[in-house]
């Protein structure tokens, strides 16, 4: 069967382009690596989403749940734990190659975000030896911090909005190395109202304990300060993982992002992208943004395999 479009990734901007696509009657196949909703159920499911339009907050698992939902109801297929590798050219279509199989499509939108991401790493003793252990990259459910002492690492919203959420039900303290934060003023206020405690310009030395974490050693201002701690939760941001992108004949920039024009076209035609995989001049990632695009890229396939006349 040859798909009228296949979209790659299923985050906010796949499964928004799916959306868009479905309601041209375009048959439609969703891939995703991993499982369908991306940052939003792999970096931080329980987190708060407050400029998401029309809603006032929602959690990201039940925004994630909602896109799938939509998506599905539109009559998307989507195809979990399906990694593509390769994206070739047949004749008026696209062979999309993966690990377990290939689709065909008579176009193809790349929605992949930043990829196969991983957590960054502060680098410090006790990071790699207590991971699972106490220490890890994304916040645990509330239920299971109850009672135990967490310390988050960071200053940017997730981090920010992450303690919040362990501090309504636990003692939770933050550290950020440096002297304010990076969130958005929104976050900071709701961090103010708060009760977690605020280590600023504070640099984490070395993560403790026996068989499970115990304390978090910290140089705040040249002191040493050991702070015990059951839980440590390092948000510093993600590194990219990108690199399936180089086999995919798609003119990349010095970073590895995808270069669209303005209808989200890529370099080769038939093939659209969106979301934070691509860049332009005054690219802002979020949420909105990248289902903006989704929009466009959608509507631009259409108009590439359907050729309405007004196109």
């Amino acid at each position: 069967m040859i798909e009228d479009v296949i979209i790659i990734g299923a985050g906010p901007a796949g499964l928004t382009a799916g959306i868009y696509a479905r309601s041209r009657k375009m048959s439609t196949l969703v891939l995703d690596a991993a499982d369908a909703g991306g940052q939003l159920i792999s970096l931080y499911p329980d987190k708060g989403i407050h400029n998401y339009p029309g809603f006032a907050e929602v959690q990201a698992r039940k925004l994630s749940e909602r896109l799938v939902a939509h998506a599905e109801s539109m009559g998307c297929r989507i195809l979990e734990s399906f990694r593509v590798l390769r994206i070739e050219q047949g004749d008026g279509f696209f062979i999309v190659k993966g690990e377990d199989g290939e689709h065909m499509a008579r176009s193809v939108i790349v929605a992949i975000g930043i990829g196969l991401f991983k957590p960054r790493k502060l680098g410090v003793p006790g990071e790699e030896e207590f991971h699972g252990r106490g220490m890890d990259y994304v916040l645990p459910e509330k239920d299971r911090l109850v009672d135990k002492k967490v310390v988050m690492i960071g200053g940017g919203n997730s981090a920010l909005e992450m303690a919040i959420i362990a501090d309504s039900v636990t003692d939770t303290t933050l550290i950020h190395r440096r002297d304010c934060f990076r969130a958005d003023e929104s976050v900071v206020e709701s961090l103010d109202r708060s009760g977690v405690k605020r280590l600023l310009e504070t640099k984490p030395v070395s993560i403790n304990g026996e068989d499970k974490v115990e304390s978090v050693t910290v140089d705040c201002n040249g002191e040493l300060i050991e702070i015990p701690a059951d839980v440590v939760i390092i948000n510093i941001g993600t590194t990219p993982d990108l690199e399936d992108l180089k086999e995919w004949s798609l003119e990349l920039d010095s970073e590895g992002l995808l270069k669209v024009e303005g209808d989200m076209r890529t370099s080769r035609p038939g093939i659209f992208a969106c979301g934070d995989v691509v860049i332009y001049p005054g690219k802002y990632r979020q949420i909105v943004t990248a289902c903006g695009e989704a929009a466009t890229a959608a509507n631009s396939a259409y108009k590439f395999v359907k050729k309405p006349y007004w196109a």
